[in-house]
């Protein structure tokens, strides 16, 4: 009786082992689509970005340079962040 709970046991540990190796399999496939669309909004970003300095600027704003620092930084952040995801699990 012992003998066939551990090999039930045993069954369903390598049905839960594969079930996590098709769950990674899938979930892996979403990084890349995932940092392509964070380079995308990076780059929708720096050209909001880009658009709102140069208004500010025209308009002999004294606070253009925050502004700008904050703008580059996101987009910095946002391409910092899908690189590492996709170096970190190796996509």
């Amino acid at each position: 009786m012992a003998a066939l709970m551990v090999c039930s046991f045993y069954a369903a540990a390598q049905d839960g082992a594969a079930g996590l190796n098709e769950a990674n399999t899938q979930v892996r496939s979403y990084f890349t689509a995932g940092t392509n669309l964070m380079y995308a909004c990076g780059g929708v970003l720096a050209l909001v970005g880009a658009i709102k300095v140069f208004t500010k600027w025209n308009q002999g704003d004294q606070d253009t340079s925050k502004v700008a620092a904050s703008w580059f930084g996101s987009c910095i952040f946002l391409v910092v962040v899908a690189t590492v995801i996709k170096s970190f699990f190796g996509v």
